[in-house]
C-alpha cells in the first residue's frame, strides 16, 4: 500500500515562495514519474509539474520560470519550490505517483492547500 503525504502549504502572501514536500512511503519503485497538479477552488485539477527517476521534467505553461520540481529517490520525497506567488495560485496542490510525464496515476495525496493573499 503507497502513501504520499504533503507538506508545506498555508497562507502566503503575494511573492512568496513556500516549498511543498511530498513524502512516499509503502512498497514503490523509485524509477515511477512523481508529479504535482493543482486544483483551484470550483476547477479542475489540472497538471503543474513531474518529474522522472532521472530528473527529467515537465511543466506546465502556467508555472514555467516559476516553480521547480526535485526529488530525493533515497528518501521518496518530491519537491516543489515555487517562486514569487500570486494569488491565482491559489489551489489544493496534490501530489501524485506513477503517472506519465503529462498524466496522473490514481495514486495521489490528501493535498495540501496553499492560499495566496493579495
Amino acid at each position: 500500500h503507497v502513501q504520499l503525504v504533503e507538506s508545506g502549504g498555508g497562507l502566503a502572501h503575494s511573492g512568496a515562495s513556500p516549498r511543498l514536500c511530498c513524502a512516499a512511503s509503502g512498497s514503490i519503485d523509485t524509477l515511477y514519474v512523481m508529479g504535482w497538479y493543482r486544483q483551484p477552488q470550483g476547477k479542475q485539477r489540472e497538471l503543474v509539474a513531474t518529474i522522472t527517476s532521472g530528473g527529467i521534467t515537465n511543466y506546465a505553461d502556467s508555472v514555467k520560470g516559476q516553480f521547480t520540481t526535485s526529488r530525493d529517490n533515497a528518501k521518496k520525497t518530491v519537491y516543489l519550490q515555487t517562486n514569487s506567488l500570486k494569488p491565482e495560485d491559489t489551489a489544493v496542490y496534490y501530489c501524485n505517483l506513477g503517472g506519465t510525464s503529462r498524466r496522473p496515476s490514481d495514486s495521489w495525496g490528501q493535498g495540501t492547500q496553499v492560499t495566496v493573499s493579495s
